[in-house]
């Protein structure tokens, strides 16, 4: 790259119009630049090799040097990209918001480096808005709308002064521009200051009226559908332990990050008491490091009247035992709202057993796993209401169901790869007491659970039989770990099991009364079948320790709230939030409006009584009551007239000792003497200066008097003289007598 660092021209614009112009623009960029980098979606290198690049434009500009790519070496550069842009798209970044994201920082880099015409300014200025675009493109966080707001405030100063500065150069060209005080850089507060004052003001207040009209705006009108470029947003990699092809050790990658994948907000629930399951995929086939679900057909779900999805008991071709879920006579109904991160998947997450699904769905559909998935491509998966039955039947129950495994299920859930022999006789040493299937299943539950630790540390290496290492060598693990030991070991007594990946607890945020459920929170459990009575959920894996309440950990929940008010009330605002907000503030108002009367009313009585009360007092003691009286209104007048009776006293006392105070007595007696020479018919013009009202007097003995006390007033009043302080009483009184004469 050639570059010439030379000393900036003058610009055919005033000076301080052009720093002041160049300053916003400089600030524009970077604005647009710090609002990409927020998002948290920017690569290192990315960040790192802008920064550098806008620190030295931010040090030319400083130092008033310019630093200019020759034109020819930025076509060279832009040519050069396009081959960098195919790489980067198909073997880099393979997506094509990252890729589209380090063009347009590319082409902002070399473009502030290679400014030629006034058309390059408008073409930084767009590079800039195509990165607060990417911005939210990649993010729905609240802190985009702080800094959107501040790069609206600094493009409207940019597009004014950009303006100012094309008028300035036209106005130059033609010599017709004359600004007073643009030219001396030294003066204490110049035109051009007060101008750019004027123009903050101006751009806040511009911003400020932007705002308060699209939130009006944004209220009155409920969104119906999501934004067009919502199919651009990058997919979570976290996603990956969600897919219908999963390796064994992925979602313990998953659950070592903090990242927040949902909340959950259950009707009627204070205290966070539940510990809910989440429901998504389930794996059925596993090769020995992988589960994965072969292609299988999917079912459609009609809505019904209102846009409700029966998820539970719907007509399906399939045979009934092969989706039953167990059920207890006695149901424990929930209902609950999921508010989904931007995570990039398509399964819907349900508390099982699930019945009813409702949202902002047009295409849905479930497989024979009871996987609900949406399957319209056009609209992501953003919040949904879900009606669960909680309720589970008892072991004795289970016990006590008898029949054979269907053979619909024996191909599907039954499958065993060849796998070391010591674990089918773990299997059948650990349940050989037992008689029941539900029995077998609880048992090996249960040793998994009590004879094996829990860990996220993932193996250092990979094994051949990594089921075997875990059971017989390191004995501890993460729940695949335990739910893949279980559904095998299940298997290999005849029991049919399938494997479920979700997410289990949550925090719960007393603040908003949702549960915050993290990556973190990922897990897999084990569903088997129990002939008889349908599939029975299983959850080998040991409990982990409590968590421990900090105060950041208390700081992250106001920090939650905040997040969760955000996504609610404004990514996902619609016809449903909109009529909740109109009912909450036409019954608030009512609330108000029914208080201020019966206060208002409570007020009225109370004084009608007090009133009533205070005439009877009167009317049998009048002579106490009209002393009180006259005592008051003494009180009130004095109070009233207590500044000025202390003014006075301080008037008087400066005038018998003038010379503790000059200036101030000197003031005094002068305005004493016109108003004594006022009352003799003397009297003095606003616009007449002591020497000036001397000598209008025509009276020769007169004006002597008043030329000395003039003469004495000066000294004292601007020498600070106190023994002409203390002559002007004697020479007052000589006037007054004068007069009497």
């Amino acid at each position: 790259m050639a570059a010439s660092a030379t000393t900036q021209p003058r610009p055919l614009a005033p000076p301080e119009i052009e720093d002041f112009f160049q300053g916003c623009l400089f600030l524009l960029i970077v604005t647009g630049f710090v609002t990409l980098t927020a998002t948290g979606k920017l690569d290192f290198l990315s960040i790192v090799f802008v920064s550098l690049a806008l620190l030295l434009r931010g040090y030319t500009l400083i130092r008033r040097r310019h630093l200019n790519i020759p034109e020819r070496w930025t076509s060279y550069l832009g040519v050069a990209y396009v081959v960098v842009y195919l790489v980067d798209f198909f073997l880099i970044s393979q997506n094509f918001v990252a890729a589209t994201v380090h063009l347009v920082l590319f082409g902002m880099v070399v473009k502030i480096f290679s400014v030629q015409r006034d058309r390059d300014h408008i073409y930084l200025s767009v590079l800039a808005f195509l990165e607060v675009l990417s911005a939210a493109i990649l993010t729905v966080d609240s802190v985009f709308l702080a800094a959107f707001c501040t790069f609206a405030l600094i493009a409207v100063l940019t597009f004014i002064s950009m303006e100012m500065r094309r008028s300035a150069i036209s106005a130059t060209n033609a010599g017709h521009l004359r600004i007073p005080g643009l030219r001396t850089r030294a003066r204490a507060v110049s035109p051009f200051q007060r101008l750019a004052l004027s123009l903050a003001r101006t751009g806040l207040v511009l911003v400020a009226g932007m705002l308060l009209a699209g939130s009006v705006i944004f209220f009155a009108l409920p969104r119906l559908s999501y934004g067009y470029l919502s199919k651009l947003a990058q997919q979570n990699t976290l996603v990956s332990g969600f897919s219908d092809n999963v390796n064994l050790g992925e979602i313990g990658r998953i659950q070592q990050s903090s990242q927040i994948m949902m909340h959950i907000r259950v009707e009627g629930d204070q205290t966070g008491g539940y510990d809910l399951l989440l429901r998504g995929g389930v794996l059925t086939h596993f090769d020995g490091h992988r589960w994965t679900n072969p292609p299988h057909d999917i079912e459609s779900l009609v809505p019904s009247y209102g846009g409700r999805f029966a998820i539970a008991g719907r007509s399906s071709d399939l045979p009934v035992d092969m989706v039953r879920f167990a059920r207890s006579p006695i149901h424990t109904i929930i209902r609950y709202r999921v508010t989904m991160e931007p995570i990039g998947t398509n399964i819907i997450f349900l508390v099982p057993t699930a019945r009813f699904l409702s949202g902002r769905f047009r295409e849905l559909a479930a497989d024979i796993d009871d996987v609900v998935q949406n399957v319209d491509r056009d609209r992501s998966t953003s919040t949904y209401n879900g009606i669960s039955d909680i309720a589970r039947p008892t072991p004795a129950e289970l016990n006590a169901a008898t029949g054979a495994v269907p053979e619909d299920l024996r191909e599907r859930y039954l499958q065993v790869p060849s796998l070391d022999p010591r674990i089918a006789q773990l299997a059948r040493q650990v349940t050989r007491t037992e008689r029941t299937p539900y029995a077998k299943a609880a048992a090996i539950d249960r040793y998994l659970t009590t004879q094996y630790g829990y860990t996220l540390e993932l193996p250092s290496e990979d094994h051949k039989d990594p089921l075997a290492y875990f059971l017989f060598v390191r004995r501890r693990g993460h729940c695949e770990y335990f739910a893949s030991s279980m559904a095998i070991m299940l298997r290999e007594i005849g029991i049919p099991s399938r494997i479920v990946t979700g997410f289990r607890g949550g925090e719960y945020n007393n603040l908003t009364g949702s549960y915050i459920v993290r990556a973190r929170d990922a897990h897999s459990w084990v569903e088997a079948f129990i002939p008889g009575a349908g599939w029975v959920t299983f959850d080998p894996t040991p409990a982990g320790g409590p968590s421990v309440v900090t105060f950041w950990t208390r700081l992250q929940l106001y920090t939650d709230a905040m997040r969760e008010f955000w996504r609610e009330w404004i990514i996902n605002y619609d016809f449903g939030h909109q009529q909740t907000l109109t009912n909450t503030t036409v019954a608030r108002s009512r609330h108000s409006v029914d208080r201020f009367r019966h206060w208002a009313r409570e007020r009225y009585l109370y004084l009608l009584n007090l009133a009533r009360r205070t005439n009877q007092e009167v009317s049998n003691q009048p002579r106490l009551y009209s002393e009180r009286a006259v005592v008051l209104v003494a009180a009130i007048i004095l109070l009233f007239s207590l500044p000025r009776i202390i003014r006075t006293l301080r008037r008087n006392a400066l005038a018998r000792n003038p010379a503790s105070a000059p200036q101030a007595a000197a003031t005094l007696w002068y305005r004493r003497m016109t108003r004594l020479a006022s009352r003799r018919g003397w009297h003095r013009e606003p616009s007449q200066t002591p020497t000036e009202f001397t000598a209008s007097i025509t009276d020769d003995e007169l004006r002597q008097l008043i030329q000395e006390f003039t003469d004495r007033y000066e000294r004292a009043r601007f020498g600070n003289s106190a023994d002409d302080a203390s002559s002007l009483p004697e020479i007052y009184h000589s006037i007054e007598t004068f007069g009497r004469k």
